[in-house]
């Protein structure tokens, strides 16, 4: 892709958007991850305020460090750019503490493990619109398109929860390539991508099943509509998980469903 284009277009786009909200700038929660590392460079690129925030939650060192990494390298470049740090590690202790052992023991291990990560998503969410709030700053998103539309490898309402999402158009192979024109560190470039919600190094590939690349590949035969007996060996089975998560987590990529109820039913008769 014409990378520099790209950039330049997303940054007039998240520009334009913003001047039509009266609010006055971005928020954008940095994890130490290729997304984060995107979006808030390009949010510093419109010249409009720009508050980088990281928010670890029991999170591995490394991941705090490239964030913090990314973070000081940004506002030493951008004159627009800052810096803020809010450690959730003793809040969402609090929260889960506040749930009996025997309900969370009861779910099983797996389960209680992935509502412990989707509420640290949630808490990071409610701390960065926190920060809009206190700022007049809109909530940029860091989701990718594979994420966000592909296998929903997003929490509802955690990292799902923004005001707009500048790289959603984006496979993650395109962001990565917006990444390296960016000037993003090498240790993010280099780092195996990872939601850091579960306090260890797991990534999302392992999560997921698949690789990213694997994923792109077939989420570009499901836009064609190819017929999947035509796919053997990796290639199926990576397009079986690609459409396994995308009908599972449907309910995350569109809006919330709304019964309709018939007018007659609530309206005065004869009215």
């Amino acid at each position: 892709m014409n990378t520099e284009a790209v950039a330049h277009y997303i940054a007039e786009w998240m520009s334009g958007y913003l001047d039509g909200t009266g609010a006055a700038g971005f928020v954008v929660g940095v994890s130490g991850g290729i997304d984060s590392a995107v979006v808030s460079t390009l949010a510093a690129m419109t010249g409009r305020r720009t508050l980088c925030v990281t928010l670890p939650i029991h999170q591995v060192q490394a991941q705090v460090d490239r964030a913090g990494e990314h973070v000081r390298r940004l506002t030493e470049r951008y004159s627009n750019a800052e810096a803020a740090h809010a450690d959730l590690t003793a809040a969402y202790d609090a929260f889960a503490g506040s749930f009996a052992p025997s309900l969370v023991q009861g779910a099983g291990k797996g389960v209680a493990d992935l509502a412990g990560a989707n509420a640290r998503s949630r808490l990071r969410m409610t701390a960065l619109y926190y920060f809009a709030g206190l700022n007049n700053l809109l909530v940029a998103g860091t989701g990718n398109k594979i994420e966000d539309f592909g296998v929903g490898f997003f929490t509802k309402y955690g990292d799902g929860g923004v005001d707009i999402s500048p790289i959603a158009d984006l496979t993650k192979t395109e962001v990565y390539e917006l990444g390296r024109w960016l000037g993003v560190p090498e240790a993010i470039l280099a780092a195996p991508p990872t939601d850091g919600l579960f306090g260890d190094d797991r990534t999302d590939e392992q999560q997921i099943g698949a690789t990213y690349p694997e994923l792109e590949r077939a989420m570009a035969h499901a836009e064609r509509g190819t017929d999947p007996a035509l796919l053997s060996g990796r290639e199926r089975e990576v397009y079986d998980i690609f459409l396994r998560r995308n009908r599972a987590n449907r309910h995350k990529m569109e809006p919330i469903p709304v019964c309709r109820i018939p007018r007659h039913l609530v309206e005065p008769a004869g009215r």
